[in-house]
């Protein structure tokens, strides 16, 4: 499979030559095809100075035709620009080469024939302000040792490179952070929807009206990485495991911060989703072989259901819950550390308050939910509210559980029974009948 890689600057383009240098063994041949000053020489440069130490010469070959180094195997350079016919790799020892070094090969057409099998052809081309580089057939591991170099780049830049290091467990997301002294190190792909602009923007906005999400005194937002504070490791379940009567007055404090939140307008320009996006973003768990008639009557009816929860829209932050949320050595609302928000949107006001009390991840006794969804809001209809939002994500949520245990993430099984006791309890409100009888049916 072909693997393509966007490289901003010359920077991305030495990085990928250091993440090749450590995958390539005797045999291996990369064509460098693209125009000239697209940056074959600079990577080969760097691919060279990787194996061979940085303070290795490393001349163009365009007038030699040919560069050699001593190693196991050996290296060879070649620029093919001035051949005027494929016999004449004969004379240059191309043909053994193949077989025995790593070779790299600039304006490989001028082979022809002689092009050897299972070479990789790596074309340059024009994006943007910048190049990307397409390798056919793909190297396996080169994603990932491509974007670890780009990491060590972006903490070579800010004095980093020499820092104590602690890798820190993922989530469901693509997103994996390294804590460094005082910092952590969040690394975020730039082909996924969590963009570390929004990170950036919206944690500006929690701590201008008083509340406690980190500081970014860094950012590389074309390539996706960020320094951000680090808050520390007091997670709420840490907090709570270790002294239990902290239970209530932790909650009690992240309803409070949403309430807070809420009386504040939010930044401009954010999603804003229909009832019918929500609705379909439930429907990943149905079948896949269920009927589009089913499915419609599915979406529309869970549609109609979170009309009792809708009303002025407010700004959510999606994923609130316990294990994004610190208890820090600060005073008032700023003792409750805020994570994991770039997803923050337009919402319905009880959303983040059930993402709260239904946590897939641990339980929250009924009385304490009781009492945060009255601290929220009191109102005799809101219930109502809340049962309708908590069957919407419940539904998302085992519909995503599901999708991950089948990519090779079975961790995710362990926590789908308790979410489907939120759905059953969230349905069994009556004012939820028709929606439980269309689930009864299709799940």
């Amino acid at each position: 499979m072909d693997q393509s890689f966007d490289l901003v600057d010359e920077t991305d383009t030495a990085a990928l030559g250091r993440a090749l240098a450590g995958l390539l063994a005797p045999g291996s041949v990369l064509m460098l095809s693209g125009p000239i000053g697209s940056g074959k020489s600079h990577l080969a440069r760097a691919l060279i100075r990787a194996r061979l130490g940085e303070a290795v010469e490393v001349p163009s070959p365009t007038f030699t035709l040919v560069q050699t180094y001593p190693g196991e195997p050996e290296i060879w350079h070649a620029d093919l620009y001035r051949l005027t016919h494929p016999d004449e790799v004969l004379e240059l020892g191309l043909e053994e080469a193949f077989s025995t070094a790593i070779c790299l090969v600039e304006w490989p057409d001028r082979l022809g024939k002689a092009t050897p099998p299972g070479a990789h052809h790596l074309t340059f081309t024009a994006c943007g302000e910048g190049r990307r580089l397409t390798l056919s057939p793909g190297i396996e591991g080169l994603p990932q040792a491509f974007r670890d170099m780009q990491a060590e780049d972006f903490l070579t830049r800010h004095g980093l490179e020499n820092a104590p290091r602690e890798a820190l467990g993922g989530d469901a997301s693509a997103r994996r952070y390294t804590r460094l002294p005082g910092l952590l190190l969040m690394d975020a792909p730039k082909d996924q929807p969590d963009r570390t602009e929004d990170f950036t923007r919206i944690a500006k906005h929690l701590r201008d009206i008083g509340l406690s999400a980190p500081q970014v005194p860094a950012e590389d937002h074309s390539r996706g990485f960020l320094l951000v504070e680090d808050l520390g490791p007091n997670l709420y379940p840490q907090a709570i495991a270790t002294d239990p009567s902290l239970e209530r007055p932790l909650y009690e404090a992240a309803v409070d911060v949403l309430r807070h939140l809420q009386s504040h307008p939010a930044p401009q320009g954010l999603p804003n989703l229909t009832a019918a996006d929500w609705a379909e973003a439930a429907a990943l768990v149905l079948d896949p072989k269920t009927s589009p008639q089913a499915r419609a009557d599915f979406t529309g009816t869970l549609a109609e259901t979170l009309a009792l929860a809708d009303g002025p829209r407010v700004l959510i932050l999606r994923d609130y819950h316990a294990e994004n949320l610190l208890w820090l050595p600060r005073q008032g609302l700023a003792r409750v550390g805020l994570l994991d928000f770039q997803l923050a949107q337009m919402g319905q006001p009880g959303y983040d308050l059930i993402s709260l009390t239904q946590d897939a991840r641990r339980d929250v006794a009924p009385e304490l939910e009781a009492h945060l969804i009255t601290r929220f809001d009191p109102s005799p209809d809101f219930a109502a509210a809340c049962a309708a939002l908590g069957a919407q994500r419940a539904l998302r949520i085992l519909g995503i559980f599901a999708r991950l245990a089948k990519q090779g993430r079975p961790r995710y099984l362990s926590l789908i029974p308790r979410v489907q006791r939120h759905l059953a309890r969230n349905l069994a409100h009556p004012a939820l009948a028709p929606l439980k009888s269309l689930c009864d049916k299709l799940l």
